[in-house]
């Protein structure tokens, strides 16, 4: 079946009890059981809830992978995948990550006997490079946020492998539509649903999808024993968003291709960092391995200066945190989602305090272009 089928149908069985046709917010706490080891597969919501499971089910399916779990958030569910790993560990983690993830590692995995190198994970031999004889995880973003830097999957994964560690990746910027890591060799897949799985701004969740039974196994057992699931009513609510995640992608992906190419021909912008365009040193890639560009667009406008005037003139453009949502936002990586990223890591990495960061929505091109142009014009 088609991703689209796929993305209505999995999961999505009409409701036994009533034959309501979207999954019901099993709203409960508890189940009723008919004798002492007698249930309907349900007995404490932690453990298992109809919602989550059809969720569970659903992005699974749509992610190429056997086992799925729901987490109360991106973070939470990266947390339960570094499980995996314990003291004395080594864990190889691309450079230009995420600032929540970073300051996982850095904060508080650090503290648990868990060591970590960053990696430009971008050049493969890197990887290669990196690797030590403790090496039992390999984690990274493609693209990456915020400098939409593509890891060429396939080969990291060969690579790893060879030395018995495991593959992670956040999916978060592509959503399972753009980009099924799993295809291309990946052992776990890592995703904020509270960005374009859900859509719509209105949830936080997280998730992690993957083939290994024996990991799976574990994993679920972190899930049930922290107990930082997603609850029924997100659960609803990203379910109902992946219904829609095809089409939505491709209106994503059709705005973020035609904000890169303004912005690239702006004089007040000296540099776009958009893998759709040819100038992305990692182009040919990209159009290799992901089925499209999405719509994560980032600019350099020079200095912290330019970018305040930029983020405070926009007016259809919301400057906020977070992504993935049908309206547009902007954002300043350097002060809100890279924050807890050291400064000097930050300037070699090319997190200037001139770079914005836009996730382009799905409303109207150009009025999305007209609204950067007055703000670049300011």
């Amino acid at each position: 079946m088609g991703f689209s089928t796929v993305a209505i149908h999995a999961g999505n069985e009409p409701d036994s009890a009533t034959g309501a046709v979207s999954v019901p917010i099993y709203q409960t706490s508890t189940f009723a059981q008919d004798a002492l080891g007698e249930h309907k597969g349900y007995e404490y919501a932690r453990t298992q809830n109809p919602t989550r499971a059809a969720l569970e089910k659903n992005i699974a399916a749509l992610e190429g992978a056997d086992f799925g779990f729901a987490f109360a958030s991106g973070m939470a569910a990266t947390d339960a995948v570094l499980k995996l790993v314990k003291a004395g560990d080594h864990v190889l983690l691309g450079d230009n990550t995420y600032g929540g993830t970073y300051r996982l590692f850095d904060k508080v995995l650090s503290r648990q006997g868990i060591e970590f190198d960053l990696v430009d994970s971008t050049d493969a031999l890197n990887v290669e490079q990196g690797m030590k004889p403790n090496t039992k995880m390999v984690f990274v973003e493609t693209p990456t946020n915020p400098l939409m830097s593509v890891t060429d999957l396939k080969a990291v994964s060969e690579i790893s492998h060879a030395h018995g560690a495991v593959v992670v990746c956040d999916n978060t910027f592509m959503s399972s539509y753009l980009q099924r890591p799993i295809e291309h060799g990946v052992d776990i897949v890592v995703h904020s649903t509270t960005k374009y799985m859900n859509g719509h701004s209105d949830s936080v969740g997280g998730f992690v999808a993957l083939n290994d039974e024996k990991n799976a196994e574990w994993i679920g057992f972190v899930q049930n024993s922290i107990g930082a699931i997603l609850s029924p009513f997100d659960s609803f609510l990203v379910l109902r968003g992946t219904k829609t995640l095809a089409v939505r992608m491709e209106r994503h992906d059709l705005n973020g291709r035609a904000v890169a190419n303004f912005l690239a021909e702006h004089p007040a912008v000296s540099e776009v960092y958009y893998p759709g365009l040819t100038s992305h040193p990692q182009h040919e890639l990209a159009k290799r391995q992901q089925d499209g560009f999405g719509g994560m667009v980032s600019f350099e406008t020079g200095s912290l200066e330019n970018a305040k005037k930029v983020l405070e003139n926009v007016k259809l453009l919301t400057l906020a945190e977070s992504l993935g949502g049908v309206e547009s936002l902007i954002s300043h990586p350097a002060t809100m989602t890279h924050a807890a990223v050291p400064f000097e890591t930050r300037q070699k990495l090319g997190i200037t305090d001139g770079l914005v960061r836009v996730s382009v929505g799905i409303e109207d091109a150009e009025d999305l272009i007209a609204d950067l142009d007055q703000a670049l014009s300011a």
